[in-house]
């Protein structure tokens, strides 16, 4: 790129928020032409490493179209701000490097003239930047689960385990808060915990479309040609039509490579989200597909992961139908305490939730490497089964490769109800905790899918503020303070024996008033979970709610994990045979912890209330 001057501003690191933006009346390298009302071209001449696009959340997409030596490269849909900037995200210009760039910029606001549309806000603000800052501005980022550092995300993809690293890559629009611009970004773990991002987006938009859910799978032995050990990716291209395109890498997931024959799977009516996965018993590729508004799941075979035949399709007429299928998953597990395994189908689904909006439902069965076929109850019925009863979990999916057999999943932590209004702005959604299935047998004699916390969150255990061996609870509630620090995340644990009580009542709270209520009932063999007096619910009239799981346990006893962290509480109760994950936004961190009972005295056993490190 030629160089023209030096910028009046250096900008040794690119802020996220509008606060720290001074506006420029002309930034050096940067040349703005209003052709219209509507129609503006930005030419940019400089070597710096970013220019920082001013966004305003308020106002509608402008189409930015990136023109290099004359020709269109690729077009993003940014918010550029009008009145106000709420942010900025970075265009990385490291590609156009020594090429003429161009932005050719046209935005939807009605005017009344060109002197109005010169007046926007994002002209004087866009920016140069060598670096990038990260900083945390948002009250309720996450401590200690996985977020993007800027920018929406949605389902988590292309999961895979590689030589002790963890690959989580997710749906990401880098231009933005709001859904748009989908690419995979990528964070890479080794213990599940601790997340390192990739600054620019692994599998970037392209002619055949914006870039949707897919899996990640090693290719042992090469069948591709991609190379050997490669991480081949299946994903969704979304243009005009849903199809499906691979792409591969052969460095480790530092770079990926598309597939010059792509599309590999063409189909007449809508379908996304290739799950892929080798079977040992058949010696083939196996690839389930939802078939989304048909609500169902299609299943493919392939010696090499570009020639499909489909062999089956499962779901016509069962489980929730309410809304369109997404997402799939399938894997063996052992049934606990038994020699029987048995397969895993999941299927996220949207709406058509237990509680509303979106949710992960499954199927267990029998699979025998072309067809799935599901277990059935007693009355000769394919019965409905949810992997979380709370309003927040969703597009949940599995690691390939995982060590020791192991099955982690990790979902997306929102619901689409209200994913883009929740009350923040630098990014959006997290993901839930990882957590491992399993399977075990219910009272009912029904086959059931566990999720467990993952060991690996063990090592996020602090200090214990609170560690009580036993105690009573009745009406008068018992209290103990939650941590101060870290805005009061934290693990608590806990055994209650209810006794003959019929509700023991557990309530987060803080000294607004501001609290959430989980409450067990013994009888029922329930646990609830009550956000509607939480903190923050006025962003969506389908926030507020009451969840309800059963507690699938043996006895009346109950064990509980609770992991608090700034805007999430994840419940995992009886060693994950049930789950609730809800979001709350609490104006001040929760600070005390009730316990109380009806109609007698429950007793609470080992009692622990752990910081997080």
């Amino acid at each position: 790129m030629k160089i023209i001057a030096k910028a009046v501003m250096s900008l040794v690191a690119m802020s996220l928020s509008a606060a720290t933006i001074t506006a420029l009346a002309s930034e050096p390298g940067i040349k703005i032409e209003h052709l219209g009302t509507n129609n503006t071209i930005v030419r940019v001449d400089s070597d710096s490493k970013y220019l920082l696009l001013p966004v305003q959340e308020s106002i509608d997409d402008a189409t930015v179209k990136i023109i290099v030596d004359g020709k269109l490269e690729r077009t993003l849909a940014v918010r550029m701000a009008k009145s106000k900037v709420d942010y900025t995200v970075p265009l990385d210009l490291t590609p156009y490097k020594g090429h003429d760039l161009i932005l050719d910029v046209v935005t939807s606001q009605s005017r009344s003239s060109v002197r109005e549309a010169k007046d926007d806000a994002c002209w004087n603000n866009i920016a140069f930047a060598d670096t990038i800052d990260t900083t945390n501005r948002e009250k309720y980022r996450p401590i200690y689960h996985h977020t993007p550092i800027y920018g929406w995300m949605n389902d988590p993809n292309g999961m895979v385990y590689k030589d002790g690293v963890w690959h989580l890559c997710y749906q990401w629009n880098p231009y933005g808060s709001k859904w748009q611009n989908l690419s995979w970004g990528q964070s890479t773990s080794r213990d599940l915990i601790h997340w390192d991002h990739q600054l620019n987006p692994a599998v970037e938009p392209d002619g055949l479309g914006m870039i949707f859910s897919g899996s990640s799978a090693i290719d042992t032995a090469n069948s591709a040609g991609f190379g050997k050990d490669a991480i081949v990716t299946m994903y969704t291209s979304a243009g005009t039509s849903q199809i499906q395109s691979l792409a591969w890498s052969d460095d480790n997931g530092a770079t990926y490579n598309k597939y010059p024959g792509n599309p590999v799977i063409t189909l007449e009516s809508e379908a996304r989200d290739p799950n892929m996965f080798w079977n040992d018993e058949t010696k083939l590729w196996t690839l389930v597909l939802a078939h989304a508004l048909d609500h169902e799941m299609l299943i493919f075979t392939s010696p090499d992961m570009k020639e499909w035949t489909l062999k089956s399709a499962f779901g016509k007429g069962l489980g929730s139908q309410d809304g369109v299928w997404e997402c799939p998953d399938l894997f063996e597990l052992p049934v606990e305490g038994s020699d029987e395994s048995k397969w895993v189908l999941l299927c996220n689904i949207n709406p058509g939730g237990p509680f509303g909006g979106s949710a992960t439902q499954y199927f267990i069965g029998d699979f025998d490497g072309t067809t799935f076929a599901p277990d059935r109850d007693a009355s000769g019925n394919v019965p409905t089964k949810w992997m979380d009863y709370g309003k927040d979990h969703y597009a949940t999916v599995s690691f390939s490769n995982a060590p020791d057999n192991r099955r982690t999943v990790i979902g997306w932590m929102s619901n689409w109800q209200y994913a883009a209004e929740v009350p923040t702005m630098q990014f959006r959604s997290a993901n839930t905790l990882p957590r491992e299935v399993g399977l075990f047998k219910g009272n009912d004699g029904q086959i059931y899918a566990s999720s467990a916390p993952s060991p690996e969150l063990l090592s996020l255990r602090g200090k214990a503020v609170t560690d009580v061996k036993s105690i009573k609870a009745g009406t008068k509630a018992r209290n103990y303070n939650l941590p101060s620090v870290n805005d009061g995340a934290c693990e608590i644990v806990m055994d209650i024996e209810p006794g003959r009580t019929s509700d023991v009542t557990l309530t987060l709270s803080n000294h607004k008033g501001e609290k959430v209520m989980m409450a067990y009932n013994p009888v029922e063999e329930t646990m609830s979970f009550d956000r509607r007096e939480s903190g923050v619910t006025d962003f969506s009239q389908d926030f507020p709610a009451v969840t309800v799981s059963p507690t699938f346990g043996k006895d009346s006893r109950l064990s509980l994990r609770i992991f608090i962290d700034r805007s999430s509480i994840e419940v995992f109760g009886n060693d994950g045979r049930f789950v609730m994950t809800n979001l709350v936004f609490p104006t001040t961190p929760y600070t005390t912890l009730s316990l109380s009972a009806d109609n007698g005295k429950a007793k609470i056993n080992n009692l622990k209330i752990y910081t997080i490190k």
